[in-house]
């Protein structure tokens, strides 16, 4: 088995680790560096549990190689440290069973940095590319909606 060794810039961190050419992003952060907020779930880029933040925006990281993600800013929901959608999503009850939390913070600290000022429409479309079987999603845009409010 062929690997090779890569520096990623992970939560402002480079961090050197040895891998194989197919192993996942996601793979990575939870089996190598032991970063398991981002969850397995689909493993095929349905569901936005393993979401994290690539240059800034959201990526499913089952759906990209880590060699894919050197030389690019890697943040994962353990890399945000108390932001304010995370309090808005404590605040506002976002959440119940908490396994695609991880995904759907990541996804909307994306939207918000992204679209300051985002309508109904664009939350929307944005939470669509996540999936809670627990929610009804009213909680989360609730959530994104009182850290827009604030900026």
């Amino acid at each position: 088995m062929k690997t090779q060794t890569i520096v990623l810039n992970i939560n402002d961190e480079d961090q050197t680790i040895t891998v194989r050419a197919a192993d996942t992003l996601l793979f990575t952060l939870r089996g190598k560096l032991g970063l398991t907020g981002a969850k397995p779930g689909c493993l095929n880029g349905d569901c936005g549990a393993c979401t994290v933040n690539v240059n800034g925006r959201p990526m499913k990281s089952c759906l990209m190689l880590t060699v894919e993600a050197v030389g690019k800013k890697i943040t994962t929901v353990e890399g945000l440290k108390d932001s304010p959608i995370q309090r808005a999503f404590v605040e506002n009850f976002a959440f119940q069973c908490g396994y695609c939390t991880p995904g759907f913070i990541m996804n909307c600290h994306s939207l918000i940095e992204q679209h300051p000022d985002a309508d109904d429409k664009t939350i929307k479309e944005w939470l669509s590319s996540n999936i809670c079987r627990c929610t009804g999603y009213a909680e989360i845009e609730k959530a994104v909606k009182s850290v827009l409010e604030e900026k």
